[in-house]
């Protein structure tokens, strides 16, 4: 049984041990495997923890914890990336559960819980950018109320570029 709760600083180091092993099993075959190994854990909780305490009120942290208060789920989200004015859609920027733990309703739990926060915020509209060819995280999204809008863009790895798709949900009530 796990419960949600917001993120606390106490919790980067566990947070980034789990986006990077995240990463490591969600993009094997789709993001180059030398850039997977060389992701480091305590790098990542060394770029979080600088941003931490000043990003806060500007996105938010929520953590799926296990009976022992171990994270063991993450997603993040806020305003959509450089846009600043008040019509901003929501985006969420990051979303990993602990690899042997998927499919266990934790990612879908750690979803509608940022749903439920859109309500207080005002997001009409909600988006995610997911690898063109993670499969697996666009059925999860697509199950969730979400559907690729034509946006596109790639990041580059070294030499191989990655092909990202914006996929985008309407907060508007839905119908009975």
């Amino acid at each position: 049984m796990v419960r949600l709760r917001d993120m606390d600083e106490g919790d980067i180091d566990a947070v980034s041990a789990l986006r990077v092993r995240g990463w490591q099993v969600a993009y094997a075959g789709l993001v180059p495997q030398d850039h997977l190994d060389g992701m480091s854990a305590e790098e990542d909780a060394r770029r979080r923890r600088a941003g931490f305490a000043s990003s806060r009120g500007a996105l938010w942290n929520l953590v799926a914890v296990d009976e022992d208060d171990v994270p063991v789920g993450w997603i993040c989200f806020g305003p959509y990336r450089g846009v600043t004015d008040a019509t901003a859609p929501g985006e969420v920027y990051a979303l990993y559960v602990e690899p042997a733990l998927m499919g266990r309703g934790i990612g879908r739990a750690l979803l509608q819980a940022v749903h439920q926060h859109t309500e207080a915020r005002r997001f009409a509209t909600f988006q995610l950018w997911v690898l063109r060819d993670n499969a697996r995280a666009r059925r999860f999204y697509a199950a969730a109320g979400y559907a690729a809008d034509g946006a596109t863009e790639s990041d580059m790895y070294g030499e191989t570029a990655v092909q990202e798709v914006r996929y985008r949900r309407s907060m508007a009530p839905r119908g009975l």
